[in-house]
């Protein structure tokens, strides 16, 4: 049995122990009590009754016949008259029954009896003392005594049926709490295990919600840790593979091309256009490096969001312009629409990189003759701002990875003008950070549409 199995295990235990401990005394105290209570109001009215009788006939007969009663009955009288003297008892009598009578000579009881002697377990007897008053005159008092024999053999069954209870229930309880003590620590051991395998990278783990408490939710909790981990794995070592496939392609074209332009028969216009393409690839690693570095630091969110109030219409309408030659180049018309008052709280350097890179996209994936359409929107709680190009499109099955990092929609895009798929990326970190959201919907021959929503307040 696993330890924890047995530290739940003992506390249940003790805490039932303890209750049930506090119950049997309650319940032994309690009927223990009861019974002696009514030994002792039994004897009283006993002595009451006898005490009746006398009262109406105070003469020698009558003395004689109650007497005699409790000679051959389980209590025993004591009748003495009003100076104290014995003038009629039971026989045999209990043990100390006179020195009782005589330590009480002289005293003045109440009428409804009295117990002159409680019950104790090193008192053989319990009594009680009954006046007898005829024409409200003190005549005498009777005194009854009964043998503790009978409460002692009760107490002791009493006991003995207690201690059998007590015994059964102790074993049942531990029966039962280290039973519910492994059912519940049960999940957690398979949780322990489960999470040491994920600590070895071992993702095979299998834990189904068998319940709703607590337990359950955290074994559903575990389990999607485990298919989230899998997940980054898997997307980590596609990024890694992905990384240094296009790592190598430009270290190629550079090494292959350095050593062609090193040739001492190349003319210089060789020479010269060699030159170049070590240049433009030189620069597309040092942007796919960038690119890397900028969204290692918006993954890990060591990167600051500066924000301010920004005009949004001279904001977009600066961006834009930067596009005016691209546009021309490749006869593409742009319409422009933002109302005037609309105002955001943006980091501006931030957001610029993400209108420049979807105008970008736009631009790369459109024909000659096409439109391409930015448009910005105030509602009532959020500020949206849709592009909308009438390029290729993307088909529906790239649709829900080209936020993913790295990932291209090879069918469509050749490596040249599809760069290195992580220019989405970035678009919806940076989005995010500014606690928006970008949405993106497609098709292929129809264009491409991208939403970006930022409530007002942010």
């Amino acid at each position: 049995m696993n330890r924890i199995s047995i530290k739940l295990g003992l506390l249940f235990l003790a805490f039932i122990l303890l209750i049930e401990i506090g119950l049997f005394f309650y319940l032994y105290t309690g009927l223990a009590d009861t019974r002696i209570s009514e030994e002792l109001e039994s004897l009283r009215l006993r002595g009451n009754s006898h005490r009746e009788v006398l009262e109406k006939h105070h003469d020698s007969p009558t003395l004689s016949h109650v007497a005699l009663m409790e000679s051959e009955a389980e209590t025993d009288v004591i009748i003495t008259d009003k100076t104290g003297k014995v003038i009629g008892s039971s026989h045999p009598l209990v043990k100390g029954a006179r020195k009782t009578v005589e330590q009480w000579e002289g005293h003045s009881f109440r009428y409804r009896g009295e117990i002159i002697q409680e019950y104790q377990k090193e008192k053989s007897y319990i009594a009680t003392a009954s006046p007898i008053k005829i024409n409200d005159e003190n005549v005498g008092t009777v005194y009854m005594f009964k043998n503790t024999k009978d409460i002692q053999d009760m107490i002791f069954r009493l006991q003995h049926h207690f201690y059998i209870v007590g015994i059964i229930s102790v074993l049942f309880s531990i029966i039962t709490v280290f039973a519910l003590s492994k059912f519940i620590t049960l999940p957690l051991i398979r949780m322990k295990q489960a999470t040491q395998k994920l600590s070895q990278g071992d993702f095979s783990v299998k834990l189904g919600a068998h319940s709703r408490d607590e337990l359950g939710q955290l074994g559903t909790s575990i389990q999607t840790l485990s298919n989230e981990l899998h997940r980054l794995k898997q997307e980590r070592n596609e990024f890694l593979s992905s990384i240094s496939h296009e790592l190598q392609t430009p270290l190629m074209y550079l090494k292959g091309y350095a050593d062609v332009a090193k040739r001492s028969f190349n003319s210089e216009e060789e020479r010269n256009n060699h030159l170049t393409i070590i240049q433009e690839e030189a620069q597309r690693l040092s942007q796919l490096v960038k690119d890397l570095f900028q969204l290692a630091r918006l993954d890990q969110h060591t990167f600051l969001i500066q924000k301010q109030n920004v005009k949004l219409y001279p904001y977009l309408h600066n961006i834009i312009q930067h596009f005016d030659l691209a546009l021309k180049e490749k006869d593409i018309q742009l319409q422009f629409d933002c109302p005037q008052a609309i105002e955001l709280y943006i980091d501006p350097e931030r957001f610029q990189q993400v209108i420049l890179n979807l105008l970008d996209n736009a631009l790369k994936y459109s024909e000659s003759g096409t439109q391409i359409s930015v448009r910005a929107r105030e509602l009532p709680t959020k500020v949206t701002i849709t592009l909308r190009d009438q390029g290729i499109g993307i088909p529906s099955t790239d649709l829900p990875y080209v936020f993913d990092k790295l990932y291209r929609v090879e069918k469509s895009r050749s490596r040249k003008s599809g760069g290195y798929g992580l220019g989405l990326s970035i678009v919806k970190e940076i989005v995010e950070a500014h606690e928006g959201e970008v949405a993106i919907k497609s098709g292929v021959g129809k264009g491409t549409t991208v939403e970006i929503s930022l409530r007002k307040d942010v």
